[in-house]
């Protein structure tokens, strides 16, 4: 191993006498190395460049396009939005709208049937009270005869007579039924 290091300094001694500067290379290592820029340099701008600048223009290309959808994605979610604000706030209108007419009907109802109630109580009472009535002139002829005829009798008792004759017996009916009338 030691021959090695040996040999090693003795190559870099000889490159060391051989060119003049440590930043200067040797005219024959900077021609090739130019000439090896310039090929590379050709085959990156020939080959390379042209293929990165394809992918840059399709990928800018596939941006653009994106940001495009998106923009009509959102133009088209806004006008959705303002649409079923827009149904919205009407559905609502629509609803109040309901609301008040159905309070309107129910209170037209109401004085319908209050209205009916009013004139089927006006009814019941109008027939009830005919009903009393004729009730009450069936109940005064029957009075009227069963009295009658308990008048004649107790007159009769009291007169010491029978009062057979109709004309004369509806008279004292008649008479003793005005009297009774008048006392009330």
């Amino acid at each position: 191993m030691h021959q090695a290091f040996l040999l090693a300094a003795q190559v870099q001694a000889a490159d060391e006498h051989s060119s003049g500067s440590i930043l200067l290379p040797a005219w024959p290592d900077l021609l090739w190395g130019t000439i090896s820029f310039l090929i590379v340099l050709a085959v990156v701008a020939w080959k390379v460049l042209p293929s990165v600048n394809k992918m840059l223009d399709a990928r800018g290309e596939a941006i653009e396009g994106g940001l495009k959808k998106a923009e009509e994605a959102q133009a088209q979610a806004d006008a959705a939005l303002q649409s079923y604000t827009d149904q919205l706030a009407e559905a609502r209108a629509e609803a109040n709208r309901i609301r008040e007419q159905a309070r309107a009907d129910g209170t037209k109802i109401i004085a319908e049937l209050k209205e009916q109630a009013t004139v089927e109580a006006d009814r019941i009472k109008v027939n009830a009270m005919a009903q009393i009535e004729a009730e009450r002139s069936a109940a005064l002829v029957s009075l009227r005869g069963e009295v009658g005829s308990l008048a004649l009798d107790l007159a009769g008792g009291v007169v010491g007579e029978t009062l057979s004759d109709d004309a004369r017996a509806a008279g004292v009916v008649d008479r003793f039924l005005k009297d009774l009338e008048a006392s009330r």
